[in-house]
C-alpha cells in the first residue's frame, strides 16, 4: 500500500514523538529564552565560549527538531512534497550550528572524559549524518537519503532522550538522590551515570535506526518466502540415476 493510501494509523510512531518533542521543548526551552545563564538547567561556569554555544545549540536545536519530526511523517511527504522539501532545508540549516554548538559544549563536562568522549562522538556523527543526507538528495540518491536522515534525526533525538536514559541511570546506580539526598555534582557515582547517559541516549538511538533502515516490511518478506517456494516446485532435482523426479504436470 502507497504512503498516499496509508491510514494515519499506521504511522502512529509520529504523534509520540511529536508529543515527546514538545513536551521537552515547553520544558527546557524558556529557561534559555532570556539568556540569563541563572536560569540555565545546566552549570554555565565552563569558561566564556560555553553559554553561547549552549544557547546557540538550543535556539537552533529547537526548530531543527520541530522539522525532523515532519520530516519523518511519511504522509506529509507524500501530500505537501514542498513541505517536505522546505522543511528539510531549514532542518540542515540549523542542525549546522546545532551540531557545531554541541562539538563546543562538549568539551566542556561536568562528567569527565567518558562524557566528554561521547559527546564528541555525537555531535561529529550528527554532523556527518546531515551533511551526507543532504548531500544524497541534491544528488537525488532519495533512499540514501532517507537512511541518512533517520541517522541524523536519531542523534538529534538524543538529546531528549538523555532525559530518559539519565533518570533511569540515575535510579538504578543512585537511588538515594531519588529520595532528596544532596549528593552535588562531584559525587562520583553520579558523574558515572551521566557519563553512561551520555553514550546510551544516542547509541540506543543509532541502533534502533539501523534496524529500520534494514528491516523488511512483513508484505516483502511474505512475497519473499512465495517466489522462494514456488522456484522450489518448478526447479528440477535429478535423482542419481539421471531421471527428473518433478512430477509431470
Amino acid at each position: 500500500m502507497s504512503t498516499l493510501k496509508r491510514p494515519l494509523a499506521r504511522q502512529w510512531w509520529v504523534f509520540p514523538l511529536a508529543a515527546a518533542t514538545v513536551i521537552f521543548l515547553v520544558t527546557a526551552l524558556p529557561r534559555y529564552v532570556g539568556l540569563d545563564p541563572s536560569q540555565s538547567l545546566v552549570e554555565t561556569d565552563r569558561g566564556p565560549a560555553f553559554y553561547p554555544a549552549l544557547v546557540t545549540h538550543i535556539f537552533f536545536g529547537s526548530v531543527m527538531l520541530c522539522c525532523g519530526v515532519l520530516q519523518l511523517w511519511p504522509w506529509l511527504r507524500a501530500n505537501h512534497p514542498k513541505v517536505h522539501r522546505w522543511t528539510g532545508r531549514t532542518y540542515v540549516v540549523t542542525a549546522i550550528p546545532t551540531g557545531l554548538g554541541a562539538l563546543v559544549t562538549s568539551q566542556f563536562p561536568a562528567a569527565g572524559p567518558s562524557q566528554q568522549v561521547g559527546n564528541t562522538f555525537l555531535a561529529v556523527l550528527f554532523l556527518l549524518f546531515t551533511v551526507q543526507g543532504y548531500r544524497a538528495a541534491r544528488q537525488r540518491r532519495f533512499k540514501d537519503h532517507r537512511e541518512w536522515m533517520y541517522r541524523s534525526y536519531a542523534m538529534a533525538f538524543s538529546i531528549i532522550a538523555n532525559r530518559f536514559w539519565g533518570t533511569v541511570l540515575i535510579m538504578i546506580f543512585v537511588p538515594d538522590l531519588m529520595n532528596g539526598a544532596d549528593l552535588g555534582t562531584d559525587d562520583p557515582t553520579l558523574a558515572s551515570a551521566a557519563a553512561a547517559s551520555a553514550w546510551v541516549s544516542w547509541v540506543v538511538n543509532l541502533l534502533i535506526a539501523e534496524w529500520i533502515i534494514h528491516r523488511k516490511p512483513r508484505r516483502r518478506r511474505t512475497d519473499q518466502a512465495s517466489a522462494s517456494r514456488r522456484v522450489e516446485r518448478q526447479t528440477p532435482v535429478s535423482s542419481s540415476s539421471g531421471i527428473s523426479t518433478v512430477p509431470p504436470s
